[in-house]
């Protein structure tokens, strides 16, 4: 359990402040009251309340219908309505959308989903204080594109042992990177490293060992 500490005038606006910042009612907080402050002579020598607060145990481990709910708010402010289910994969939260519009949440090559994702996922941490993983996906649409993905990077990657020569391939996200990374984890003649600054960088594809000239075989004359 991870406490912060919170100031007021008073102890109550301290705990309410308390409560602002975590997003939930003062009763889903553990309290624990540093000073009840005071307020000085006609107004001068006052000292501020403080405590010290922290999630519950148990508030903490409703990430996945605390994070239904958030798309559910952003859909709803997008004014695209669609039914939202939830599921948990090791430590990563999977979100499935349903909605008529699929292509609209999609996007141009996924962006729009990529955007959404990571506005769900920094609005799930800042509510909750943790660190987390979300997948967001729209009538299977990651299914397909993640399969697609493997098959290129497997593609890329028997080029890259016929020619002893890298590939560079375009920009990608950080979970599309991943999917090319564990396409080819696998393959002990090939390497992949990302380059680049920024959210999207470039994945290359390399000889695990540099292929070997005529010259380099033949050994010194």
């Amino acid at each position: 359990m991870e406490f912060l500490e919170f100031e007021g005038k008073t102890t109550e606006e301290a705990i309410e402040n308390a409560g602002v910042h975590f997003q939930v009612p003062p009763e889903e907080l553990e309290i624990e009251i540093v000073s009840v402050g005071s307020p000085g002579i006609f107004g001068l020598g006052g000292r501020k309340a403080r405590i010290r607060a922290a999630l519950l145990e148990g508030q903490e481990d409703d990430l996945l219908p605390r994070a239904r709910e958030i798309l559910e708010q952003v859909l709803a402010k997008m004014q695209e309505p669609g039914t939202v289910t939830v599921s948990q994969e090791e430590d990563r939260i999977n979100l499935l959308i349903e909605t008529s519009d699929a292509g609209l949440l999609i996007g141009k090559q996924g962006q729009t989903l990529d955007a959404l994702q990571y506005l769900v996922t920094k609005m799930l941490a800042k509510q909750t204080r943790k660190k987390v993983r979300i997948a967001i996906d729209v009538e299977a649409y990651r299914a397909r594109h993640n399969e697609a993905l493997a098959l290129l990077a497997q593609k890329y990657g028997q080029k890259v042992k016929r020619s002893g020569r890298p590939i560079t391939l375009n920009p990608m996200n950080p979970y599309d990177r991943r999917i090319v990374h564990m396409a080819l984890q696998g393959d002990k003649d090939l390497k992949t490293i990302s380059r680049g600054e920024g959210l999207y960088k470039k994945v290359v594809i390399s000889p695990a060992k540099k292929k070997e000239t005529q010259e380099d075989a033949a050994g010194p004359a």
